[in-house]
């Protein structure tokens, strides 16, 4: 569990790293070339379109970051609790994602689900 505690908490990373480049590097080093994102609002294939969604929600909600809840795991597959806001103040998204890692040890899906949304978002 270590391992992937571990490969989550950097995903996570990459969710609040707002330096680009910074960013990117976060995402090659857990996400899988040909990875695939799907929520309610994307679903996109690869590390270019991941970078991309993650950059489209830090711009939709600026100055916001992800907190990373309880993780539970068993063989390749992770599901973790999240919430996003503003630091220190009231979560406005809510949601919880399914990770199946893959033998090189990178994230090759993510299915994510929202339980809590803001109206008009």
């Amino acid at each position: 569990m270590s391992d992937t505690l571990y490969l989550v908490q950097r995903y996570i990373a990459a969710w609040n790293e707002t330096d680009p480049a910074a960013r990117r590097r976060l995402i090659d080093e857990v996400f899988a070339a040909d990875g695939r994102y799907t929520d309610p609002l994307a679903d996109v294939t690869g590390r270019d379109a991941f970078d991309a969604v993650v950059g489209a929600v830090q711009a939709q909600f600026p100055g916001f970051v992800f907190t990373l809840g309880p993780v539970d795991a068993h063989h390749h597959i992770a599901r973790f609790t999240w919430k996003l806001g503003p630091a220190g103040g009231e979560s406005l998204v809510v949601g919880f994602d399914v990770a199946a890692i893959g033998e090189d040890g990178l994230v090759h899906s993510v299915q994510g689900f929202l339980d809590k949304v803001p109206a008009g978002a």
